[in-house]
């Protein structure tokens, strides 16, 4: 179902372009800041035509009725090609992001304790931080088994 380029365009359709603009991105066909330019565009798009004209220079969907910029969502097209979803670190559970920070707190304090504390004594004081490795390592796993679990739902 094709559109006249000049009919105004849905919220729907607007968020559809936004949509097929993840994929693209997800797919490296656009860098950040083209991605991020085409975005706000899709969202301030009022015609069809507006829309057609972000995509332009994309390859058009193979055995789709619809217009290119119709598409789910990044996720389900990443999962339909067989590829996994890597999340970034904006999307930890809260409760992780809560507990890299206090470590990496509680780690820069100690180092710089130990710093002002082995340069008053010469360098002669053991390097006590390195003990803090032993939580990281085991935040870093609990972290790795937390966000695959994740990741397979």
């Amino acid at each position: 179902m094709t559109h006249a380029p000049g009919l105004r365009a849905a919220d729907a359709d607007r968020q559809a372009a936004a949509d097929r603009l993840r994929a693209a991105h997800d797919e490296g066909r656009l860098d950040l800041a083209e991605y991020d330019r085409r975005l706000a565009e899709a969202y301030a798009a009022v015609t069809y035509a507006d829309l057609d004209r972000l995509f332009t220079d994309l390859p058009a969907r193979p055995n789709s009725p619809v217009p290119a910029y119709t598409v789910s969502s990044a996720a389900a097209v990443a999962r339909a090609a067989g590829a996994s979803v890597v999340r970034s670190p904006a999307r930890f559970p809260l409760a992780l992001k809560i507990l890299w920070t206090a470590w990496a707190s509680v780690v820069a304090i100690n180092l710089t304790v130990w710093l002002l504390v082995s340069l008053a004594a010469d360098g002669s004081v053991h390097f006590w931080p390195m003990w803090f490795a032993v939580p990281g390592v085991a935040l870093g796993i609990g972290t790795t088994i937390t966000m695959r679990v994740r990741n397979t739902r």
